[in-house]
């Protein structure tokens, strides 16, 4: 089978190589997977650098998740077992973590649901208890991340604003169903934000940038806000003033998604049944703007690095057309 492989770290489009290999034998408690397609996430580009929090054995096949199917039939979504990952003919993955993937999402669509749209519904309703009726500020609102967030919000009856950093990215934000999208590179993001909110401010912040976003965040905040701290996709880990949370009466809450499959993976079940139920009432689906050929997705993972992409970037197997 092919399969891009990493022998040593570096950027992704520097260190990423397509190879011919046998497919992985199946470990204890684990299924062998045909990819169906494979969602490109963040966390691929840290994996090449050596930057995440798992550092799987060299050489290692990127990929944390993709939609697949079982030797018997079933389509299902799955986070693949490291350094076996889902950009590549065939993978492995814990039988006792998979889904079934939802009939309203095609396989692109499929494996672009599961981390996302569980980061942000972990991040909306379990940590920040997100209300019908708030505001919701995302940053990134045309990423990956911030796009299941964008939809998710609305799905919960929130007003939601987008923040984004570019023309191109504000389309998308005000496609994904953004109620007022903001500029970065071109508005002054407190400023605007504060004048779209009558100088209130946001009741969540949905942040998965850090740096100068989280900056922005705790003067945007209102009154008992809260600020879920998703990610840093900047590279810069902020140092929050927490006397200033403590005069304002606002929350910082972190969010490591990936936990709860360790400490309460019943949560991460009804949390995919809930997403199931959504894309079958059409509430969510998955932005894929690109459909990209196996053959350049060294080159996708270092567009994702470089953040030049919207939504989310998927994958196609050997032989598939885009």
């Amino acid at each position: 089978m092919q399969a891009w492989r990493v022998r040593e770290n570096g950027e992704p489009g520097e260190v990423m190589r397509r190879e011919e290999t046998g497919p992985p034998v199946p470990g204890p408690g684990q299924v062998l997977l045909k990819v169906r397609a494979t969602g490109l996430n963040f966390p691929d580009a840290l994996l090449c650098r050596g930057q995440y929090q798992v550092r799987p054995p060299l050489p290692f096949t990127p990929g944390v998740e993709i939609c697949a199917e079982t030797e018997d039939g079933r389509r299902v979504l799955a986070t693949p077992a490291l350094p076996y990952g889902g950009l590549a003919g065939y993978t492995v993955a814990d039988e006792a973590g998979l889904f079934s993937a939802p009939d309203a999402l095609d396989d692109a669509e499929a494996a672009a649901l599961h981390i996302g749209y569980q980061t942000g519904w972990f991040g909306l309703h379990r940590r920040a208890g997100l209300r019908a009726g708030e505001t919701l500020l995302v940053h990134a609102a045309a990423g990956g991340v911030g796009s299941a967030a964008v939809q998710l919000g609305k799905a919960a009856g929130a007003t939601v604003i987008g923040v984004v950093g570019g023309a191109d990215k504000a389309a998308v934000a005000r496609e994904l169903g953004c109620d007022i999208v903001v500029d970065r590179r071109s508005e002054d993001v407190v400023a605007a934000v504060k004048e779209a909110t009558g100088g209130r401010g946001a009741d969540v912040i949905y942040d998965p940038v850090g740096g100068a976003a989280y900056q922005q965040s705790a003067k945007l905040v209102a009154f008992e806000g809260r600020i879920v701290v998703v990610g840093f996709a900047s590279g810069t880990v902020p140092a929050p003033a927490l006397n200033h949370a403590l005069v304002k009466n606002y929350s910082i809450l972190g969010l490591h998604w990936g936990l709860y499959a360790v400490k309460d993976p019943a949560a991460v079940r009804s949390c995919h049944d809930t997403l199931t139920e959504l894309a079958a009432k059409g509430l969510i689906k998955p932005y894929v703007s690109e459909r990209v050929p196996f053959a350049d997705a060294a080159d996708a993972v270092q567009r994702i690095a470089d953040g030049t992409t919207t939504g989310r970037v998927v994958v196609l197997p050997e032989g598939v057309r885009a």
